[in-house]
Order: C-alpha cells, then structure tokens, then sequence
C-alpha cells in the first residue's frame, strides 16, 4: 500500500551538505562600495565620492558619466520632459545645462509648453484644478490661448515647429520672466526644442482660439524635426526623459522606429529615465525596446533632487 503524502515527504537530512568559506564566495556588496563620512564644508567633489556604490546612486554616476562622454565628443543630448519639473522649479537647471553646451536640445509635452509660457508671463503656474473647476474657471485665463494660438500658426507656416515659434514670441515680447523659460533660453542658445501635443489634453485646447490643423500641422513638425534628432544619437548619444509617462515615451519609440528604417546606426546611443516611480512606457519605450543591454539607466527620486544633483555631478566632469 503506497504511503500517504504526510509521510511521503519527512524532513531532509541536511547534515551532508557541502559548504565552502565565505571567502570563496562571489558578492555583490564589500567595503569599498559603503558609504563614506565628509565632514562639514566638504567639496562637492568629495560629496559625490562618499556616495555608496550601489543602486540609484551608481546610476546617476553612471548617467553622468555617459553625458559628459557625450559633451566631450560632440554627441548630442536632449531631455524629454514633462511638464512636473517646471512646476517643481527646476527650469533653471535645465537652462543652465543649455546655457554650458551640455544640452542640444529639449522636447516638452503641451502641458510643458503651456507652464513655461506662464511662469515668463507672471512668474508663476500651476493652478488650482480643484477649486478653478468648481467654480467653472480651470484653465479660463485669456493669455495662454492666445499666445499658444498664435505660435501654432507661426509654428506651421514658418516651419519652425510649435516649440520654437513660441520661445522666439516669448522672446520678440520680451516678457518680463523669460529668463526662466526652457522655450525662450533654446531660442537664445540655438538649442532645439519641440512640443507634442495631444488635442484635447492641454487647456488652451478649449478655447475658441485654437486650431486643430496649425496646432496639428506645427506639432507635426516638431515629431519630424526630433526623428532628426534621435537619428544623431549614434555613437554616443544621450536621450533622457524625466517625468513623462506617457506622451514623450511614446514620440521617441516612433522616432526611433523612422530613424532606424531610414537607415541611423542606434546600437551605441544611450538613454535615462528619471522619474519619481517607474511606468511602463518609460520602462519599455525608453530603457527597453530601443537600446541595447547596458545602454540604459532608471533613476528613483524627486526631479527636485536628482536634476541638482546630476547637474553638479556633470560640473566635476567637465
């Protein structure tokens, strides 16, 4: 008669396993990736190198590593964002990197567009959605209708694309915060910029002002002057998206899909994504699908933090 299943399976005996020292062993943490102690007033230098060799901290070398290899080489580097770091303050900080020549170029989503138009307009964003939408006032104010309006149609029939039409408006009107613009400091710089709009999703979508076919005409451009883009990032290249999940993810996949089918080399380029939790298109359409193993780094954490960071780690390099 067979056993039953409780007595089937006793207890192993494990007296006979084989062990070896831990010495012999293959790790992945020991003493000199650990974090070290700079005491107070120590240089930035030193800071970076008392970081633990591990994880996000690794990554954010590694990042700066391959986009100041880029800058040395004269390979270009764009940023992809969304519009949450303007709204966080980091604006500064991404002009800075255009201003040093460590930047070719931006891409925004409209939202992005629409914030750095406002924040060189007044010198402040982002309303309260709750509160404007009970009164039946979110997204009701009358500047950046007009303005986007008017840069979709000059974006379309000057060819400049949307992005640069509006940084050159943001500049020919001298608006009294330009200085903190993204759009208005590539129009300064000679840096590419660009806008993807989905119609429906921005505020001044509602508004009488807009037209479907020059904000669709201008943005179209746009989608073609950045498959230009990523085609260059042979050899070195750096793409970084930072905060958008969904839109910018989307634009570089088919930029790389035109770019590869007209015959651009990617195998060596790199690409970033800094984001304060990982989404999917970012994951897949950024880090996966369009670079080689190794090719790519994911950073955790707060635009807030991770850009100052990433800049001052690219001020040690170059």
């Amino acid at each position: 008669m067979a056993k039953k299943d409780d007595q089937k399976y006793p207890p192993i005996d494990v007296s006979k396993l084989s062990t070896f020292p831990t010495a012999q062993r293959q790790h992945k943490v020991d003493l000199g990736a650990l974090a070290k102690l700079p005491e107070k007033g120590a240089t930035m230098e030193e800071f970076f190198g008392s970081l633990p060799d591990f994880l996000g901290a690794r990554q954010l070398q590694q990042l700066a590593e391959v986009i100041a290899a880029a800058v040395k080489k004269g390979r270009p580097v764009f940023f992809a964002m969304g519009a949450h770091v303007i709204k966080v303050g980091c604006s500064p900080i991404i002009i800075d990197l255009m201003r040093r020549g460590m930047l070719s170029g931006i891409a925004l989503n409209g939202a992005g567009g629409i914030h750095d138009f406002e924040m060189a307009l007044a010198g402040q964003t982002s309303e309260d959605v709750g509160a404007n939408l009970n009164e039946g006032k979110f997204g009701m104010t009358e500047e950046a209708p007009e303005i986007l309006a008017e840069a979709a149609r000059r974006g379309s029939a000057e060819q400049v694309g949307l992005a640069g039409a509006l940084g050159k408006i943001i500049n020919e009107r001298e608006l009294p915060h330009r200085e903190i613009s993204l759009l208005a400091a590539a129009d300064k710089y000679g840096k590419l910029s660009t806008m993807h709009v989905a119609l429906g999703t921005d505020t001044v979508h509602m508004h009488p002002q807009a037209d479907g076919a020059a904000i669709g005409n201008s943005s179209l451009i746009d989608f073609r002057r950045i498959c230009s883009a990523v085609a260059d990032l042979a050899d070195g290249g750096v793409w970084v998206n930072v905060g958008s999940a969904v839109v910018l993810p989307e634009v570089f996949l088919k930029a790389v899909s035109v770019a590869r089918n007209l015959g651009a080399n990617l195998d060596e380029m790199y690409t970033a994504n800094l984001d304060m939790i990982s989404h999917y298109r970012a994951q897949q359409n950024v880090l996966a699908r369009p670079v080689r193993k190794g090719n790519s780094f994911m950073i955790i954490g707060h635009h807030e933090i991770t850009l100052p960071l990433l800049r001052m780690w690219l001020l040690q390099l170059l």
